[in-house]
């Protein structure tokens, strides 16, 4: 009796696993709509990250958000999700249908991954992570960080952004400064930049 009990056991989480894996990613329209509807409900902002299985970048900086020492500040502050596009092929399956319409919608195409988006909880974006001369506002295309932020106009970017859109304090954002500079494989750990001048 014990064996026809196990057997069943295994065959329903068998059969389980099978309609998990055949279930569609929700598409990119569900995700935001979620994710506006949490951030109205906490009062945060909506942090939207284009990522890939393949994408070692897109893994660092998951790390990097999620580093003890960080970690809070973007809990705290964000709804935090992810929309996957550009998978290898015969991954193509992972990807969340509409993430790269969303991408093309604010002139981000072209660009490789991770690229992230800060919405308010209303649907506005806020920032994004292109890359832009002083003073150029969102409607022209910038240059996209390239990977995680890492080199030091690209990690100043990232925590003016961040700056712009949450009320995080300097101590703050010096420690996402100094975590994200790790993640420059030229970088020194004992050279000391400092982070950008005008938090």
């Amino acid at each position: 009796m014990k064996i026809k009990n196990l057997l069943f056991a295994i065959l329903v989480l068998f059969v389980a696993n099978i309609a998990n894996a055949q279930t569609p990613p929700p598409s990119a329209d569900q995700v935001l709509k979620e994710a506006f509807k949490e951030a109205k409900a906490k009062k945060k902002k909506v942090f939207i990250k284009f990522s890939a299985s393949w994408c070692g970048w897109c893994h660092k900086m998951d790390d990097s958000m999620n580093d003890p020492e960080i970690k809070a500040y973007f809990d705290n502050s964000f709804v935090i999700k992810h929309l996957t596009v550009m998978e290898s092929k015969g991954k193509e399956n992972l990807e969340n249908p509409g993430a790269m319409d969303l991408i093309k919608k604010y002139n981000s195409d072209g660009f490789g991954i991770p690229l992230w988006f800060i919405f308010d909880e209303n649907g506005k974006l806020l920032v994004d992570s292109h890359l832009r001369p002083e003073g150029v506002g969102m409607e022209v295309k910038g240059k996209n960080i390239i990977g995680c932020p890492a080199a030091k106009e690209e990690v100043d970017a990232f925590v003016k952004a961040l700056k712009l859109t949450t009320k995080l304090n300097d101590d703050a954002l010096a420690k996402i400064f100094a975590r994200f500079r790790k993640n420059d494989p030229d970088y020194k750990a004992q050279v000391v930049d400092s982070p950008v001048d005008h938090f």
